[in-house]
This record gives C-alpha cells, structure tokens and sequence, in this order.
C-alpha cells in the first residue's frame, strides 16, 4: 500500500505447508493486512521443500529480518506475521533471533500457525468432518517432506516444543473448525506460561486461514482489521 508510513514494516511469511505458495499467491492478503496496519509490509520467498528441507525456510526467513534491521528498520517498528506454515516461520524467527541476542520486534502475528510438524493435536482427527483443506495424512506428508530427516521437535521447526520465553507480544488467530485449532491452542498456552503476552482469538466455524478470503468474506477482513489494530498498538 503506497499511502502508508514507510518506516513501519510488516515481514510476512506465507503458508503452503513449506512446499507451495509464495508472496504472489498471499499478495491481497498482505496488501490487505498493510492498509489495515499502516505499515509497509514485505513477503518473503523463502526457499520450498522438497528440493530444500528444513533449515533452509528458517534461514531464509532469519536472512530477511537481518536484512531489515541492516537497512535502517528499528525493531520496535517490526512485526513479524505469517499463516499456517508462515505462522510457524513468524515464532521460529523470533527465537533464532532471541538466541543469537539478535534485538526482537514488536510483536508476532499467526493466522492458523503449524507449530507441531509431528501433527499430535485432537483437532486433527476430532475436526477432520469440517476441515476440507488440512488432513492429517497430506500434513504428515509435507512435514516430513520439509524436515528431511531432522526431528520433528526441534525447536525452530516446531515451536510447540521450545522455550518460548522472552518473545514479543503474539496475536493468534484461528478457526473452530480446523484440524490445526490445537496448534494454537496450545501454542497460546505454552507461550502464556513463559510470561508472552499473548492473545488468541478462536472464530467460529471459520476455516483454515479464512483471511485469504478476505474479498468476499467478511470475516476474513474483520481479522484482518483486528490484526491492524493489534499492530497499530504494538507500533505505537
């Protein structure tokens, strides 16, 4: 959005399970998002599995947000946000940068994050009746696809198994009738008991990643607007 405060940046990561999509396939929905957040905002096309594995998405991603930092953006004018496998690069990010004493941004913004490549939450079979676009065998597919052979639990392939401590405000939402609504859950949770401040918003019966829809459903750009709000405070 060219009317917006230059000096603001959002960087989002786009889903697509790690193997598919890009900033042009998520391009309404960035735009969408920087209108509503008065930020500039960047997406980044990290490299896809299979012909590279994890950590090659993570690195891409850390590379991005240095390259912000090098080039005159203030942490404190950063969010980072993303959705699905996006949501998952948004924390991994956050804690690469937080263990290298890289300074954090403001806040964190996950739309249906995949934080759980080992795909254990009871959302994945207990909602699988209402969720057309995420089954577990495709997921569990694409997971070991993307680690190539690295445990599912590490910490920034996987953020529901890391020490989330110290990390930004977070905003996540996602939908009732997803089979990844217990990743959130228990994201928020997790982050929740390291000190985060950390909100989830659960919509109901909303699908995954339903903001990507934002044109023709207007629940999709009520979260959009939320999240605007979110980085509007975050950013001062």
């Amino acid at each position: 959005a060219p009317d917006v405060p230059q000096d603001r940046l959002i960087i989002y990561f786009h889903g697509g399970a790690y193997a598919a999509c890009s900033p042009t396939t998520h391009q309404d929905l960035i735009s969408r998002l920087s209108r509503a957040s008065g930020a500039a905002a960047l997406g980044v096309d990290y490299r896809l599995a299979p012909e590279h594995p994890f950590p090659a998405a993570v690195d891409d991603s850390i590379a991005v947000y240095n390259w912000a930092l090098g080039h005159g953006f203030e942490p404190s004018n950063i969010v980072l946000a993303g959705d699905s496998a996006g949501g998952g690069l948004v924390l991994s990010v956050m804690l690469a940068a937080r263990d290298a004493g890289v300074p954090l941004p403001a806040a964190g913004v996950c739309y249906s994050p995949w934080v759980d490549l080992e795909c254990t939450g009871e959302s994945m079979s207990a909602n699988d009746h209402l969720d057309d676009f995420i089954k577990y065998g495709g997921l569990s597919a694409r997971a070991q696809s993307y680690l190539g052979g690295a445990d599912p639990k590490h910490p920034l392939a996987s953020a529901l198994y890391a020490d989330l401590h110290g990390l930004p405000p977070l905003l996540v939402h996602v939908g009732s009738a997803e089979t990844l609504l217990d990743d959130s859950v228990r994201l928020a949770a997790l982050a929740g008991k390291a000190g985060v401040d950390v909100t989830l918003k659960i919509w109901d019966d909303m699908v995954h990643v339903w903001q990507a829809f934002a044109a023709i459903l207007p629940e999709g750009q009520q979260s959009i607007d939320e999240t605007g709000d979110f980085i509007r405070q975050r950013l001062g």
